[in-house]
């Protein structure tokens, strides 16, 4: 694999001063020896001028933010990270990477999850080059190995886990930090030999497909439901619970077991009712 070398290279103004006072060097020799007939004075002339024009070749700026590969004959020179203006080997093949921070929006996926579950899903992968030899040299088009990279460790994470599921379980809807934590460490790995660093993945888009979330809704209702009336069991036997204790510690009444028995139906029915409960008033006695 390559490795970055940064490189400080020679400014570039002192060559820019040499070249222009070649360059007006030449336009001088040419016009000198047309006018005096001398040919050997214009031959000069024009290799000075290519020289200035060679040397031109040699100059360039690197932004903020941004980098220059050079090469040599297919020989790796270095890198230019400083900012500025600076002079290299007219020779040598000048190649630009971005060292900003990037966003990939990744386009919804329709997957399986782990439990079979056609699902849609679709990350966002904020990346960066943090080495520009391994960017440009060990991979073909950075970028596109980035958006490969991405859609298959996306694809891979959805069927790692289930969409949906109890909440001691990490699932695709509930787990958010985990399952976004997986992301980018599996992304990291494989992008680690194109010279990129992950900075943020997270999961964007999250859903049943089209032709089974009608009846996951319903079966998540259904869920629901079953969990609220099963709180409001459990909420509602311990209160009976505790009026029972209270009742025989103060000794309010003594209750035998069929009244023990009534009392428990009636609470229950009280607390557990999802409508306004009715007095009845009786007049009579239980056992009668």
């Amino acid at each position: 694999m390559s490795k970055e070398k940064v490189v400080g290279f020679s400014s570039g103004w002192p060559m820019l001063g040499l070249v222009v006072i070649l360059f007006l060097g030449s336009i001088f020799l040419i016009v000198s020896s047309a006018r005096a007939d001398s040919p050997p004075g214009g031959i000069l002339g024009v290799v000075v001028l290519l020289v200035s024009l060679l040397l031109l070749a040699g100059l360039f700026v690197v932004q903020p933010n941004q980098a220059k590969v050079l090469t040599l004959f297919g020989k790796y020179v270095g890198t230019a990270k400083a900012n500025g203006f600076f002079y290299a080997n007219p020779f040598a093949k000048k190649i630009d990477v971005s060292l900003r921070a990037r966003t990939l929006n990744g386009e919804k996926l329709k997957v399986n999850d782990l439990a079979g579950n056609p699902i849609e899903i679709a990350a966002v992968v904020v990346w960066r080059v943090h080495d520009t030899a391994e960017a440009v040299f060990d991979v073909d088009d950075y970028p596109y190995y980035v958006e490969t990279q991405s859609e298959t460790a996306v694809r891979k994470l959805a069927s790692a886990f289930p969409y949906d599921g109890p909440e001691d379980r990490i699932t695709l809807r509930h787990a958010a930090d985990e399952v976004n934590h997986q992301l980018q460490t599996e992304l990291q790995e494989r992008l680690e030999m194109a010279g990129v660093e992950v900075i943020e993945a997270r999961l964007s888009h999250l859903a049943y497909a089209p032709e089974i979330a009608g009846a996951m809704l319903q079966r998540q209702q259904a869920q629901a439901v079953v969990d609220a009336r099963q709180t409001i069991v459990e909420g509602a036997v311990g209160m009976v619970e505790h009026a029972l204790e209270e009742i025989e510690a103060k000794d309010v009444i003594d209750l035998d077991n069929e009244r023990k028995a009534a009392m428990i139906s009636n609470l229950l029915v009280v607390l557990c009712s999802d409508h306004s409960p009715h007095p009845v008033i009786n007049t009579g006695s239980l056992y009668s």
